[in-house]
């Protein structure tokens, strides 16, 4: 659906990609068998969305803020009370093509394309793209054993959720699920894990394997 922006104001629909205080689901493998083909740090999508005015030259950019809601969210200024999450990085197209959000973003939204609408310049086209938040305040899901985010990092704590796939959890013990494994190094290949490796994890990035020991 498509909401009539004012004159100097530019739409975006927005889709949250992850949700917060979600875990990330992954692949992994134990110490002796071969990993299985499966994505990590894969990203839950949500059905809400709706279309809002934006208040910068470019939709959500670094810096920018979002207020947080159930079915959308709006840019809004970082100083009002509406701000709840930070921009912390912004690219064009789609997530699975795209850089990856650094490590501690703590969810993802996904900007679709918008056509050309009126405004002060005569061009309010927005490309499709995705931004990185991270919260303006506690808590972080983001964080290492933070238990959620859209990236396993070192420092997550996971649980096996069968056919071979885990998803984080609070490291802490405070989430849904106990915590059974715990990423403590990330490297380039398997066979530079400690000896105490009980589960190799994908993270993607330069060093996409992830080194987890039991808890």
């Amino acid at each position: 659906m498509r909401e009539k922006c004012s004159v100097g104001a530019v739409c975006a629909l927005l889709v949250l990609l992850v949700a917060l205080l979600t875990g990330c689901t992954g692949s992994a493998s134990g110490s002796d068998g071969g990993e299985e083909d499966s994505r990590l740090g894969g990203e839950v999508s949500a059905s809400p969305s709706a279309t809002r005015a934006g208040y910068g030259a470019v939709f959500l950019s670094v810096d920018e803020c979002s207020s947080f809601g159930t079915t959308s969210f709006t840019e809004v200024p970082c100083t009002g009370e509406r701000a709840a999450a930070r921009v912390v990085a912004r690219h064009d197209g789609k997530v699975s093509d795209g850089p990856l959000c650094p490590a501690t973003t703590d969810f993802v939204l996904h900007i679709s394309e918008q056509s050309q609408v009126s405004d002060e310049d005569g061009d309010g086209a927005i490309p499709q793209g995705y931004a990185c938040m991270r919260n303006l305040e506690p808590p972080h899901p983001g964080d290492p054993g933070g238990g959620g985010g859209p990236r396993t990092i070192v420092g997550d704590c996971v649980y096996g959720s069968g056919s071979g796939q885990v998803r984080e959890t609070a490291c802490d013990g405070k989430g849904e699920k106990e915590p059974e494994y715990k990423v403590t190094k990330a490297v380039d290949k398997r066979d530079r894990c400690p000896l105490s490796t009980a589960l190799y994890v994908q993270l993607g990035g330069k060093e996409p394997v992830g080194c987890a020991r039991p808890l």
